[in-house]
């Protein structure tokens, strides 16, 4: 049960962060959701940081990885939304857009990861 609630509550917690973000940064672009962009971005690397630093020196319980990752990283990062604006994209034949969209997202957050993985292992 404490392993619920502590999901339960960072993936909130995350969520209700991801709906201010998505709205700050949606208001840039008629087009492309930059919003779901940019939470996914930062989504992945905060996933890097975190793993890394409880990697580096079993820094972090795993009480409190569940609570940052599966909880709070979990709620935070959008690829269910990230489908449907991609098939939405497809839908009004903006292909192009589609395109630049995902493989941008797939490739800067792998890159993301890998960064955050870095510094927290390096710094």
């Amino acid at each position: 049960m404490k392993s619920f609630l502590l999901v339960f509550f960072g993936g909130g917690l995350g969520s209700g962060l991801r709906y201010l973000v998505s709205i700050a940064m949606n208001q840039y672009s008629k087009v492309l959701p930059f919003g779901t962009f940019t939470v996914n971005i930062v989504g992945c690397l905060l996933i890097g940081l975190i793993l890394g630093y409880a990697q580096k020196d079993n820094t972090l319980t795993s009480n409190q990885t569940l609570l940052l990752v599966t909880g709070f990283c979990g709620g935070f990062t959008t690829f269910s939304a990230f489908a449907n604006e991609n098939l939405e994209l497809i839908k009004n034949g903006e292909i192009f857009d589609f395109s630049m969209y995902s493989i941008s997202s797939i490739v800067v957050g792998i890159v993301a990861v890998f960064v955050g993985l870095y510094f927290s292992k390096n710094i």
